[in-house]
């Protein structure tokens, strides 16, 4: 009886994908588990990796080979592959990350099997950088033991829990037709895994998040129109799946897209898209008046009247400044 399964998502990631599998081959429990690999059909060699390892490894790792690229970002791959789950848990990993602590899945599934009314684990992470910026620890000293949906929901978005960090309860058979619209598969799964359960932390180091341009985290443009709208639309889903609860603070997290589109690269120079845009920034944030009066200078008076104003200010001054130099 499979007790957890791990669920290796990938796309084009030949270069790291033995690594992934080869950290969650070295995994050792006292329970079986079985390793599913994804592959968003892959073009550089990926898939015939994840083949070889089934060669070597049958029945242990099982690759979820799809047929064609099926995109949003690689979250549909990930679906795809969580309807292979055999495992009361799962655990999840990008292809790109690994796991540096051969006990992380004994030590997850132990922390569940203890706290059932949990729905989720997810523990400490080292992040490393392609570009050389100094690898650090995802979370410092100060967290707590679990989290609820009160923490989670705020005008940010969560930022300290990796993918690599990540073992579910297996308690969603289908998820709603809004998550396979986004194109963030994170956020919004662990908002619904909250809402079943609080989440549960472990300090322990146990994985390694890589921040590389072969990443899925590299996708996210925040200067891009058709990202922002989806992160508009996966947070106004979220605002109702949530019955409006957190309707003030939500409203606000999603301003905070709406106020990145009026410099995204489709926006920039069009005046009537830019006026629209921040109008409705101006009724989710109910900004204070300093900033309030910023966006409407920038976006939402003409520039010719701006120019006009602005003459029209400064002509005392120049008048003045005029009549001490004739003098």
């Amino acid at each position: 009886m499979i007790k957890v399964s791990v669920t290796i998502i990938t796309y084009n990631q030949k270069n790291f994908i033995r690594k992934a599998i080869d950290s969650a081959l070295a995994q050792q429990t006292n329970f079986p588990f079985e390793i599913l690999v994804g592959d968003d059909c892959s073009t550089d060699g990926t898939r015939e990796i994840i083949q070889e390892y089934e060669r070597l490894y049958p029945g242990k790792v099982i690759g979820v080979l799809q047929d064609r690229n099926l995109g949003m970002n690689g979250g549909l791959n990930c679906l795809a592959t969580l309807k292979k789950v055999r495992g009361e848990y799962y655990a999840l990993m990008d292809g790109d990350d690994y796991w540096t602590d051969p006990l992380k899945l004994q030590k997850q599934a132990d922390f569940l099997d203890a706290h059932p009314d949990y729905s989720m684990a997810f523990h400490n992470a080292l992040i490393t950088y392609e570009d050389g910026t100094p690898s650090h620890l995802l979370n410092g000293p100060v967290m707590k033991p679990f989290y609820t949906l009160d923490d989670l929901i705020g005008e940010d978005e969560i930022w300290f829990m990796a993918t690599s960090s990540s073992m579910f309860r297996k308690l969603i058979d289908e998820y709603p037709q809004w998550f396979k619209e986004s194109s963030s598969g994170d956020i919004p799964r662990i908002i619904l895994k909250a809402k079943l359960g609080p989440i549960g932390y472990q300090p322990d180091v146990m994985s390694v998040y890589r921040k590389n341009r072969g990443g899925a985290s590299y996708a996210d443009n925040y200067q891009d129109e058709k990202f922002l709208r989806n992160r508009i639309a996966m947070y106004s889903a979220i605002n109702k799946e949530l019955n409006y609860k957190y309707d003030h603070v939500m409203r606000k997290n999603i301003a905070r897209y709406y106020r990145m589109m009026l410099d995204s690269k489709q926006y920039r120079g069009h005046y009537f898209k830019q006026l629209g845009c921040a109008l409705t920034w101006l009724n989710l944030a109910q900004p204070e008046w300093q900033k309030a009066k910023e966006i409407i200078r920038d976006y939402i008076v003409p520039r010719p009247l701006m120019k006009i104003y602005s003459t029209i200010r400064l002509m005392p001054y120049r008048t003045k400044r005029a009549y001490r130099t004739q003098k």
